[in-house]
């Protein structure tokens, strides 16, 4: 069996109701990825896995069979970034020396959710 070797970071971003996105965060898992919100308000992702987020079940493990939640936490994380702040977070990663490799990125930019990853070749001009 493969085992997908991962690292997920984001740039930091400030929140409009610190206690607000902690719980946010707590009602979902994210694997063995880490996050904050320090005491000035910045919320930052980081660790060794894939950023995908499940919802939480009562005993704090993730429901699985809830299926994927990133984009739905993410949409709602978008309403408590301060005005003129920006989260992205990007996933690099592979399993053993396969094609292809991961690398997905996730931004949230003025309420809105962007995702992007290597799936769509663009042509070089010349």
């Amino acid at each position: 069996m493969a085992t997908l070797q991962a690292a997920t970071t984001s740039t930091g971003a400030l929140v409009t109701d610190a206690q607000a996105v902690r719980q946010l965060c707590e009602n979902y898992c994210f694997g063995t990825l880490n996050w904050e919100v320090d005491q000035d308000g910045e919320l930052t992702i980081w660790g060794f896995d894939d950023f995908e987020v499940y919802e939480a079940q009562e005993d704090g493990l993730p429901d699985y069979e809830g299926g994927v939640m990133t984009q739905e936490f993410l949409r709602t994380l978008a309403d408590y970034l301060q005005p003129d702040e920006e989260l992205d977070i990007q996933t690099a990663g592979f399993t053993k020396c396969r094609f292809p490799v991961l690398a997905t990125r996730y931004v949230i930019r003025e309420g809105e959710v962007m995702y992007a990853d290597l799936s769509a070749p663009e042509p070089i001009d010349e």
